[in-house]
Parts: C-alpha cells; sequence; structure tokens
C-alpha cells in the first residue's frame, strides 16, 4: 500500500494530540493551572475594585463641585453656540454685512490668538507646583498627562515655566535628566504650571482618583494647587508662517 506523505504527517499528527489528551497531567502542570487561575482571580479582583472605587471615593463637596463644573461647561458651549447664532443672523440682517462681518472677524481673531499662544491672557485658574523628590516621577508622559486633564477640565490657557503651552507643544525627557524639554526648552523641578480656566473645575479634576495630585503623593512628590482670581500667562509664541497655504484670490 502506498501512503501519501500529507496522510502520513497529519495521522501522526492526530495520533500525538490524543496521546497527549489522554496523558494524566503531572504535578509541574497542575500546579501551573492553579498559579494562572489565582493570577486570573487576582487580576480580575483588581480591575473590578478598581473600577467601582471611581468617583465613589470623593466627598460629598467634591462631587458637587465637579457636577457644577460640568454643568458650567455645557453653559459655556451653549452660550458659545447661541452667541455664534447671533452673529450669524446679525450677518443676514445687517445693512452693512461687511463691518458686521469685519467686527466678528476681530472678536474670532482674539480667541484664537489667546488660543495659539500669540497673545497673553489672564483671568480666573489655578496654579500647579510640582517638587519631583529625585524618583523621575515627573516625566514627559506624565506632564503630558497633565496638559491633558488640564485641558479636560476647560483650561482655555496653560503655561509650564516659562513656555506657553498649546496644541502642537512636545515633551521630552531632557537627556541629563535635568528636567523636561518643552517645545526644547528644559523646564526643571519645581514645575510651576499656570492655566486660566473655572478654577472649581480644574482643582477638582486633577485630584481625582488615579488623577495628577495622587499619583504625586503616592511617590512623595510635593504638589501645591492654589486657586486664584487673577492668573496671567504671559508666555509667547511666534506664528509660524503657513508652508503651503496662501490667501485665496476673490473671485472677479
Amino acid at each position: 500500500m502506498t501512503y501519501h506523505p500529507d496522510t502520513v504527517d497529519r495521522t501522526s499528527a492526530w495520533r500525538r494530540l490524543r496521546n497527549g489528551v489522554g496523558r494524566r497531567p503531572g504535578r509541574f502542570q497542575v500546579l501551573a493551572a492553579v498559579l494562572l487561575f489565582l493570577l486570573g482571580f487576582a487580576v480580575v479582583t483588581q480591575a473590578r475594585q478598581t473600577s467601582e472605587a471611581g468617583l465613589s471615593t470623593l466627598r460629598e463637596t467634591e462631587l458637587v463641585r465637579l457636577l457644577d463644573g460640568v454643568s458650567e461647561r455645557r453653559q459655556r458651549l451653549e452660550d458659545e453656540a447661541a452667541e455664534l447664532q447671533e452673529q450669524r443672523q446679525a450677518l443676514l440682517t445687517s445693512s452693512d454685512a461687511s463691518a458686521e462681518a469685519e467686527r466678528a472677524a476681530r472678536e474670532r481673531l482674539a480667541v484664537y490668538s489667546i488660543l495659539a499662544g500669540t497673545a497673553a491672557a489672564q483671568g480666573p485658574g489655578i496654579t500647579v507646583v510640582i517638587r519631583d523628590q529625585g524618583e523621575r516621577t515627573v516625566t514627559d508622559a506624565f506632564m503630558l498627562d497633565t496638559v491633558q486633564e488640564l485641558r479636560d477640565a476647560g483650561a482655555e490657557a496653560i503655561q509650564i515655566g516659562d513656555v506657553r503651552v498649546v496644541a502642537s507643544t512636545s515633551f521630552v525627557d531632557a537627556p541629563d535628566r535635568s528636567g523636561i524639554a518643552v517645545d526644547g526648552t528644559v523646564v526643571a523641578s519645581p514645575f510651576t504650571i499656570r492655566a486660566i480656566g473655572d478654577p472649581d473645575v480644574m482643582e477638582p479634576a486633577l485630584r481625582i482618583p488615579g488623577g495628577v495630585v495622587p499619583r504625586l503623593e503616592r511617590f512623595g512628590d510635593a504638589v501645591t494647587v492654589t486657586e486664584l482670581e487673577n492668573v496671567l500667562v504671559d508666555a509667547l509664541r511666534v506664528a509660524a508662517p503657513p508652508e503651503y497655504a496662501r490667501p485665496a484670490q476673490p473671485e472677479q
């Protein structure tokens, strides 16, 4: 009888599989299975406890402040939408549409200049001072997380040291571990962050379990968050000229 090589290989593989399944597991195999089960159970339990903690660990006053902050942010967005609708209506009904369009454009330019970092800004906000105790807890990734938390909490202008933070700002650990290079400028401990926005929203946001302040305090770093009625963000950026875009020519 002639056997095809593929048939022989498949037959041998199935025979080895049957032998392996039917074989009684050894002591080490049983021990490994038990350890894997315990490890999986511990991971699931820890994940469940972490997800259940969340906001439940906050005090009632902190929860109320967070809720008020969310409500105020929603109100600001609704007010901005209403303002845009008014501007649109004014442009449609104004007898001097060009003058109204210019006024609206100047107002938007002032807002965009602050967002782009080309104009100074001041208003209510917070200052955050972080003193790294030498364990290098404050890394480039940590600083990025801090900026993101502030932005999520409604920060409209942020400055770290003498560097203005904008959408394109980069954070890189200094090669000599002397600090963090923020857009190429090395900022060392103590790190001073100034943020303009609603302090009643930003300050609790940094203290949420798993947030900036608890993470720093867990590693023994000193952090101070101060709410202020007036914060000055005066570091400026030079707007880079567009590389590809150019003004469109008016239609003839």
